[in-house]
Formats: C-alpha cells, sequence, structure tokens
C-alpha cells in the first residue's frame, strides 16, 4: 500500500470507525513516553525556555484539519492592528530546506520551508521563521527583527518552548475521533488537555458544540471570492453557481472545503489529495474544460505550472463579536501582565 493510501486509510479508520488494533501496544508506547516526557517538564528534570518576548501557541490535540494556519493569521493581524508586533514560528513540516532556521518570505520557495509558511508570509506580511528546533527559530528571529510578540504555528506538544496562552484548535465535525491516541487513533494528547488551554477554537458549522468545554469559541471559515492563478483576476465565487467545476485539496481535511464550495450553488467534483502533497500537473489535469479550484495552500505550490484555467479560494476567519472580544480582551491583559504593551496603535 503507498503512503497516500495509507494515510487516507488510516484518516477514515480513526474518525470514522474503532481503533486500528494492530496500532494498540504502540499507543500504550506513545502514551508512556510522551506521559514520561511531560512530567519531566513538570518536575524541572527537562527545563523549558523561556523567551524574551512572550509566546502565544497555536495547536491541536487532534491529526491536522482544524483551520489552524487561517486562524494563525487572524490573530496576527488582530494582534497588528493592537499595536503589536507580531512575528511566527513555525516547524516548516514537509520543507527539505538543508539550513535550519529559515526565514520565509511571500517569494521562498515551498519545497524548501513548506506551504503553509510560504502562506502565512504572503497572507500576514510579518517574519516567519521555520526549523525543527522552535525555540532556535524564535531566538534568530528576536535577533533579526524588532518583534514583541511571537505566534507558535503548531507546538502545542513542543515544551521545551515555554509559553504564556495555549490556543487549541478543534474540527467541530470530526471531533476527536474514535478517542484513541496515535498511531490507534487521532489524538496526540487526551482530551483533558482541553482543560489546560487558555482557550479552545474549535471550527463548526454544526452541533458538534454539545460535546466541546464550555466556553469554547466557534469560528467559521468563510470563502468569498476565487483568484486566478494566472493573473491575479478575482471573482466571486457566485460566479460559478450552478456550474461544474473541478476542486482539488491537499489538506488535513478536504471534504471540508469541497463541501464550502458546495454551498455556493458549485457542483463539485472533488479530488482530494494528502496533506501537504506535492502536485503535478497530473494531479491538476482534467479531461473537460470545467473550471479548477483549490485551496490557497496548494496554489502555493503551483508556481511555474500552466494553470489557465484555474483558480484558489483564499479562506478568512469569523468570530462573533462576542468571542472575537473575549479572545482579545483575555490575549491583551495576558501580554500586559507580561509589561508586553503595544508599540503603534493602528
Amino acid at each position: 500500500m503507498s503512503r497516500k493510501r495509507l494515510r487516507a486509510w488510516l484518516l477514515r479508520r480513526w474518525y470514522d470507525g474503532g481503533p486500528v488494533w494492530f496500532f494498540i501496544p504502540l499507543t500504550a508506547l506513545f502514551i508512556g513516553l510522551t506521559a514520561i516526557r511531560r512530567w519531566c517538564y513538570r518536575r524541572g528534570i527537562f527545563t523549558a525556555v523561556t523567551l524574551p518576548a512572550p509566546v502565544i501557541v497555536v495547536g491541536n490535540i487532534t491529526v491536522g484539519g482544524t483551520g489552524k494556519t487561517p486562524f494563525v493569521v487572524w490573530l496576527a493581524q488582530v494582534l497588528q492592528a493592537q499595536g503589536y508586533q507580531p512575528g511566527i514560528i513555525a516547524r516548516g513540516y514537509a520543507g527539505k530546506s538543508e539550513h535550519w532556521p529559515l526565514l520565509v518570505t511571500s517569494a521562498t520557495d515551498p519545497m524548501l520551508a513548506g506551504d503553509e509558511a510560504v502562506l502565512l508570509a504572503r497572507r500576514t506580511h510579518l517574519p516567519v521563521m521555520v526549523g525543527p528546533d522552535r525555540v532556535n527559530a524564535a531566538r534568530c528571529m528576536l535577533e533579526k527583527f524588532p518583534v514583541n510578540v511571537i505566534i507558535s504555528d503548531d507546538g502545542l506538544q513542543h515544551y521545551r518552548m515555554a509559553r504564556l496562552i495555549d490556543i487549541i484548535m478543534l474540527d467541530g465535525k470530526r471531533g476527536f475521533g474514535n478517542l484513541w491516541r496515535l498511531p490507534a487513533g487521532p489524538l496526540r494528547e487526551s482530551t483533558g488537555r482541553l482543560n489546560e488551554a487558555d482557550f479552545v477554537v474549535c471550527k463548526t458549522d454544526s452541533a458538534a458544540m454539545a460535546s466541546m468545554p464550555a466556553g469554547t469559541a466557534v469560528m467559521r471559515l468563510s470563502l468569498g471570492s476565487a483568484i486566478r492563478l494566472g493573473d491575479g483576476r478575482s471573482v466571486p465565487l457566485a460566479e460559478f453557481s450552478g456550474r461544474q467545476v473541478h476542486a482539488v485539496a491537499g489538506i488535513g481535511h478536504p471534504q471540508q472545503f469541497f463541501e464550502a464550495l458546495g454551498k455556493y450553488g458549485l457542483r463539485v467534483d472533488g479530488r482530494a489529495l494528502p496533506d501537504h502533497a506535492e502536485l503535478s500537473e497530473a494531479d491538476l489535469t482534467f479531461d473537460d474544460e470545467a473550471p479548477v479550484l483549490m485551496t490557497e495552500k496548494d496554489a502555493i505550490k503551483c508556481c511555474g505550472l500552466r494553470l489557465p484555467r484555474h483558480w484558489y479560494v483564499p479562506a478568512s476567519v469569523e468570530f462573533t463579536e462576542e468571542d472575537a472580544a473575549r479572545i482579545l480582551k483575555s490575549m491583551l491583559q495576558q501580554l500586559m501582565s507580561q509589561g508586553v504593551t503595544p508599540v503603534n496603535k493602528h
């Protein structure tokens, strides 16, 4: 079985079935090792590094597909609007750079830095530094830029890096899957970890909130326009209403992208690819002349490909005014408690 098929099978099993029984011994080992590691940090046997700027971690307790990247964009923009100078660090997942940490700009090759890091740099225009050692990446960024708040894209389990605020992202549609820990299920940590977070943010438009902790903020992803890869032309998604389109998604939960397009009246032929998949022309080629829509993260990897009828659809985050105000108020209080104040209020 290829890696693509194995991953697809595991995701279906984790979220739609019982545990993967032959992985249960490995799950027991995983639980034991992670518990020992966490205990060592709590007891001071392993020392967490406190950085000169406060760290806000945005992470998951489940595998992928929670809307973490668009939330990081929203969070960075909110902090900027309040006068702070945020910078972003990330793992650089799937990046193949030979030198870390790596400064990422909108022009960086996603093959080197990973698709999500380049997307963050393009959407926020902020310093983005990636590398397997997040502490080293953060230190390097602080040496080069006047950053006074660090946002860590993922890294919830990176306990070597001390943090001021933990934000845990959830997918309200898939929930916690079969409730088993990796690799028998999709959980990186137990659901009890939610009680330790400063905020829990759930991407949902369903009734799944009943199983979420009290105070969970509801986040929705909005798709408003499509942008053509060839010339940057932007049109409302409504222009595709009633038309047959092909849709390509190499993200954590492709079906949600296809369903979101369908809500705009598009007749969607979806092609799901593994998260962070390297795209080829074959992945983006179809036998007819119907438009091809993809996620913004996938479009990042299409530079150099001749794609005259291909469009990408950026996603933006929406909260109720109450949830947005609650998150912002608490964050600002915690930042000011550390003596971190706005530099330039926009």
